[in-house]
């Protein structure tokens, strides 16, 4: 049977994952265990533009409820942090990490000359690029090259989607992208996929190329799938889906695979009409499954070796506009949870609504410096050698 280029590229989810896999899945295929004390990182993406002032909020600022008279978050509605700072009603229980010393919140975040385009900001940030450079790998996918140099026992990276993000693509290594353990096992040992792999011949040098990859994609499917079911999490977790990400995830953490990176996206949070329903729709959502997870990982002895970060390609305007939301904006916060940080609470200054840049946020912090800090001191690489410079290291972890 010869199947031709058109017909493979239709196969589909399995397909864009075969695509995506990292050549050394393979030799995960005997049991390792991941000792406690070895480090995960998990990013949450804010797809779209997340509204940084409406999430941590400055309930004592005059120039806030000024430029927000409708879309300003009231201070007694706010979940107060100190006397001045306060988080959404929808994020309970960053709240409660808060207070248990287990989350850190960095305040403008962002890099100079901000581009205000979704897709070109969310390029800077998942390939760690200057704004004016374009580069066509991933912070995360470098990093993976970096760890693969020369080891028997490379790190994989895994994002829950059908599609990879750029953050994920390295030069030689690439994370695997696939939305659920059992879909991608089950499409894997469909008759239509075993019927291709049981032909060799290819006829043809490209698709003689990707015969061997989906034919690799098939025996990582099922590792992967079965390395899911070892510790089934007993962590009861909302049927949303983040929820189902997280617990995936969680189940993955409490295997014995090697994994050190995991990926997921929420959105999105271009909010430029009717911000509050959104905003807090997707918080909600977002507040209910990182519930269930730490608490899995607390239970699991796993809460001090996971950070979870969050980020958004950009954060919003200072003022609302006039459909009751607001527009594309620059610097931004971001969250990082865990049991082992180094610093805890509010970690700098609270955006300064008195000196902005033709209506926006300055940055004060350059993102790259928290991937520095991460690649280095979480992850243990060569964050000089993956981001091209050298970048301060900051000390929440």
């Amino acid at each position: 049977m010869l199947i031709k280029r058109k017909e493979f590229l239709q196969v589909g989810s399995l397909a864009t994952a075969s695509f995506m896999l990292p050549k050394f899945l393979k030799a995960f295929e005997r049991p390792m265990m991941v000792p406690p004390g070895n480090k995960v990182v998990v990013v949450i993406q804010f797809s779209g533009g997340n509204d940084g002032l409406n999430t941590v909020i400055p309930v004592r600022n005059d120039i806030y409820y000024r430029e927000r008279p409708r879309l300003a978050i009231a201070k007694d509605k706010a979940l107060s942090l100190t006397a001045d700072t306060g988080l959404n009603p929808a994020l309970e229980v960053f709240k409660d990490l808060y207070d248990d010393g287990s989350l850190a919140i960095m305040n403008n975040v962002g890099y100079p000359n901000p581009d205000r385009s979704h897709f070109r900001s969310m390029d800077i940030w998942h390939s760690a690029s200057e704004s004016n450079e374009y580069i066509n790998t991933g912070w995360l996918g470098r990093y993976l090259d970096a760890q693969c140099k020369g080891c028997d026992k490379p790190t994989q990276a895994m994002e829950l989607d059908d599609v990879l993000s750029l953050a994920l693509k390295g030069s030689a290594n690439k994370g695997l992208a696939f939305k659920d353990p059992r879909k991608l096992y089950n499409t894997s040992n469909g008759r239509f996929i075993k019927d291709i792999n049981s032909d060799h011949s290819y006829g043809e040098e490209t698709i003689d190329y990707l015969y061997k990859t989906m034919s690799a994609t098939l025996s990582s499917a099922e590792y992967i799938f079965k390395q899911s079911k070892i510790h089934p999490t007993a962590q009861i977790y909302p049927n949303t889906g983040l929820g189902k990400d997280l617990k995936t995830i969680a189940s993955l953490i409490f295997s014995d695979i090697n994994t050190k990176v995991y990926y997921v996206s929420l959105g999105s949070f271009d909010t430029h009409v009717n911000q509050d329903n959104q905003q807090k729709r997707l918080f909600t959502e977002l507040n209910d499954a990182v519930k269930a997870f730490t608490a899995d990982l607390k239970s699991n002895n796993r809460f001090d070796d996971v950070l979870m970060m969050t980020f958004s390609e950009f954060g919003r305007r200072v003022s609302q506009n006039a459909s009751n939301g607001t527009d594309h904006g620059t610097a931004n916060n971001m969250f990082f949870v865990s049991g082992g940080l180094k610093e805890k609470g509010i970690l700098n200054a609270m955006p300064d609504l008195a000196d902005l840049n033709e209506g926006d946020l300055k940055h004060t912090v350059d993102f790259k410096n928290v991937y520095a800090t991460v690649l280095n001191k979480w992850l243990g690489a060569d964050d000089k050698m993956i981001l091209g410079s050298k970048f301060s290291y900051l000390d929440f972890i």
